[in-house]
């Protein structure tokens, strides 16, 4: 599978490049993983539309996991059930296409506080994979084992599963599972430096795009900074929280936004306004207007295209740019973001 840059999952097609399934499909895990959780949901898609045999069974798993893991991320439960029930068809699968797709539907069970499930999950999946398979950067499998055996109560399991995920990790050296590991390993072991790990785990990633993992880890930390009390700790906190809560509202990933927010509330800070919810208050009409105005198409162009008058076409982007806080049509891109 190639190597994509993190993109907008729409820029195909404004180049109007022929892209098969399996590229489309790496620049979905691409941006998955670096946070970009709308573009990631536009290649995705793009790629569940393709041909089916332009997928093989890993593949398709693998889609179909990591659709329901952007869903998850933005609260959208009904889509992640609906993804998880076409998951159903490769749980019996040998290898690795049966455990991406266990992976997959023990996330959506622990989501959903189905905690019995989820390990149940989460058990078979070493029974599937071999040395070859059971990498950490592939199915991240025990640190999602660890944080289900805590919710059931098994910490000495949880924290057991946790140093196993970070020692496999080590041995790798790749950044982003060792930070997920510390970030674990932070939330289950009761008996360490919480925020020792989580300060490690941010210096893991730095210089990595990993923008979702990176938030949630802010987030952790702040919380712990906000039982620490000083004066000195608040300010970190909130930098952190502001950061965490830019992210998560460009991404409209609002269970996370709400831990946020909920933190913040609790330092007597009041939210700020984030794109999603600025983009939420746009009507359907500014918004088809202002997603044609962003490619560049002048007003009698738009005009032309939605039947209306050039006169109607100004008077959406005069409101447009008021709910956006913005004075230009160059600065539409921008403050649309690559999600609308």
């Amino acid at each position: 599978m190639p190597s994509p840059q993190v993109s907008s999952g729409s820029d195909v097609a404004k180049r109007g490049a022929i892209v098969d399934a399996p590229e489309l499909l790496g620049r979905g895990l691409l941006n998955s993983r670096a946070g970009a959780i709308g573009a990631a949901l536009g290649y995705l898609t793009q790629a569940g539309e393709a041909a089916e045999g332009e997928l093989d069974d890993v593949q398709r798993a693998a889609l179909l996991s990591t659709t329901l893991d952007c869903r998850l991320a933005r609260g959208e439960l009904a889509e992640a059930r609906a993804v998880g029930e076409r998951l159903g068809v490769f749980l019996e699968r040998p290898g690795l296409a049966g455990a991406t797709a266990h992976y997959g539907r023990g996330e959506l069970c622990a989501a959903v506080n189905e905690i019995d499930l989820a390990a149940a999950h989460f058990t078979r999946i070493p029974r599937l994979l071999d040395e070859t398979t059971d990498i950490p950067d592939l199915i991240p499998w025990r640190t999602a084992a660890a944080l289900a055996a805590v919710r059931l109560g098994h910490r000495v399991e949880g924290t057991a599963l946790a140093r196993e995920h970070l020692t496999l990790a080590g041995t790798a050296g790749a950044a982003y599972p060792i930070a997920l590991g510390l970030r674990t390993l932070a939330t289950v072991d009761a008996h360490t430096d919480r925020g020792s790990l989580l300060r490690q785990a941010l210096d893991e990633l730095d210089g990595v795009e990993a923008a979702r993992l990176k938030a949630q880890i802010e987030t952790d930390l702040a919380g712990l900074l906000l039982l620490g009390g000083g004066p000195g700790d608040a300010a970190e906190g909130l930098a952190l929280l502001r950061g965490a809560e830019t992210y998560a509202g460009n991404e409209n990933l609002w269970p996370l936004l709400g831990r946020v927010r909920r933190l913040l509330g609790r330092m007597g800070e009041e939210p700020q306004p984030v794109l999603g919810e600025t983009l939420a208050s746009l009507t359907a009409a500014e918004q088809r207007v202002a997603r044609l105005a962003a490619t560049g198409l002048t007003n009698r162009e738009i005009a032309d295209q939605l039947v209306v008058t050039v006169k109607a076409v100004e008077w959406h982007l005069s409101h447009v740019y008021r709910k956006l806080g913005i004075h230009s049509r160059g600065a539409l891109s921008t403050a649309l973001g690559p999600g609308i």
